[in-house]
């Protein structure tokens, strides 16, 4: 029996009896799981050996979908990663550690459609100290059409977005800004363990993101190592021992 198939029949027992009577979701667990190693597939960060992929995922759905996999979703997230792991295995992937997945609701999401965040937390352990890291933190967005589309930032209210952190408070403006040890930076940071162009914070949409621009010893948003993400107001950015606050007022 085929992996795929093997899960197929686990979630059917999941959802035996009432509850499978009742269940309207349009959003296919089988169809996450093929989603799901397809973001795995794309993940991929290379080093002198080995190929790793990401091993977090976050799923999101309309509330709708959410209120529907709330009976079983404990054991489905289990299944969903027993079977990354397996897809990884049979692909010759490498992971940090096994893959975990998360459910979280969005309200912009139509019912049947469902987005997928995947990243790559944790240390990799290198044959040597330099590799590759694959693009991390946006959310790839899946309709029951087959379409897909790249979900942007969640729009902000406020009226300036600010960097706050090490005593300054740095509004952002324009459409990009570097954050590094050397004084031609946007926001120099007076730090050894930081790159002289460590970071850049970039314009997206309504909102900002930040990327890593092949520092030596990376960045992490709200303590998750990362290539790039989105900033949501609240969120730390780590870079060196400097800790800096994304805020909009």
């Amino acid at each position: 029996m085929s992996v795929l198939r093997n899960l197929e029949s686990k979630i059917e027992g999941l959802v035996q009896g009432t509850f499978s009577r009742a269940f309207r979701s349009k959003v296919q667990p089988v169809e996450l799981a093929r989603k799901l190693a397809k973001e795995m597939d794309e993940g991929k960060t290379a080093s002198i050996s080995r190929t790793y992929v990401p091993n977090h995922y976050v799923v999101f759905l309309s509330s709708e979908d959410r209120e529907q996999f709330t009976s079983y979703e404990t054991s489905l997230k289990k299944e969903l990663s027993d079977y990354l792991l397996e897809h990884a295995r049979k692909e010759g992937l490498a992971l940090v550690t096994r893959p975990t997945v998360d459910f979280e609701t969005d309200e912009r999401l139509g019912l049947g459609e469902f987005g997928i965040q995947a990243q790559l937390l944790g240390e990799v352990d290198e044959d040597s100290g330099e590799h590759e890291q694959g693009e991390f933190g946006h959310t790839m967005v899946y309709t029951p059409t087959g379409d897909s589309r790249r979900l942007a930032p969640v729009a902000m209210s406020g009226t300036r977005a600010l960097l706050v952190g090490d005593g300054k408070r740095t509004v952002l403006s324009g459409e990009q800004l570097v954050l590094g040890r050397s004084r031609d930076c946007d926001v120099t940071i007076e730090d050894p363990n930081v790159s002289r162009r460590h970071a850049e914070l970039r314009r997206e949409g309504a909102g900002w993101v930040v990327i890593d621009l092949g520092s030596t010893n990376g960045i992490k948003v709200n303590g998750r190592r990362v290539q790039e993400a989105s900033l949501q107001p609240g969120d730390e950015i780590a870079i060196g021992i400097s800790r800096l606050s994304f805020e909009v007022e």
